[in-house]
């Protein structure tokens, strides 16, 4: 007799996630006895299918900082929708603070031509063709989340459709007429 009762997902079930550490910090807290090592790790986790996170985690130690840092972005994960599973829709810019991104679709076979924590985030997300630049703070920390706000902001023109009331054949053929023109 088959059991149809609904168990809890096994870890075996979730989805497989790839990790990339990009930054780590070491701090030092001076004390009567000498001084206290502090670790500050920055992380980004994704599927490479179109969802992907970021997190920090402070620790005593490198490998607790790192544990903490990925279990944050696995939490804060957002679904990024992409052309043909290999770049973005639009051109955007993202900003968080000083630190300014601007993600650029490309040509397939452009390849990722991004630096540093921009290449992370693109890389873990599942995207192959993209042209990125950062402009303003170099600080890893406000270049990722300037790279996620850009990110959240990108929409398909299933999702714009939807918000007009429309269908996404109507809105791809007026792009394609506005780029004509």
């Amino acid at each position: 007799m088959a059991r149809d009762i609904k168990r809890p997902r096994d870890r075996d079930d979730a989805p497989e996630f790839a990790d990339r550490l990009v930054a780590i910090n070491r701090v030092s807290k001076t004390v009567k006895g000498g001084k206290r090592f502090g670790f500050a790790a920055l992380v980004v986790v994704g599927d490479q299918k179109g969802r992907v996170g970021f997190g920090k985690g402070k620790a005593r130690e490198v490998s607790e900082a790192i544990r903490k840092a990925t279990e944050q972005a696995r939490h804060r994960m957002i679904r990024v929708p992409l052309r043909e599973a290999r770049t973005v829709h639009h051109d955007i810019e993202g900003r968080h603070g000083a630190g300014k991104v601007v993600i650029r679709t490309a040509a397939q076979g452009t390849g990722i031509i991004a630096g540093g924590p921009m290449r992370a985030v693109f890389e873990m997300l599942g995207v192959q063709d993209v042209v990125a630049k950062s402009l303003g703070s170099p600080n890893p920390y406000n270049m990722i989340r300037a790279t996620f706000d850009g990110l959240q902001r990108q929409c398909s023109p299933r999702m714009v459709a939807a918000r007009r009331g429309k269908k996404a054949a109507e809105i791809q053929a007026q792009a394609k007429v506005t780029v004509e023109a």
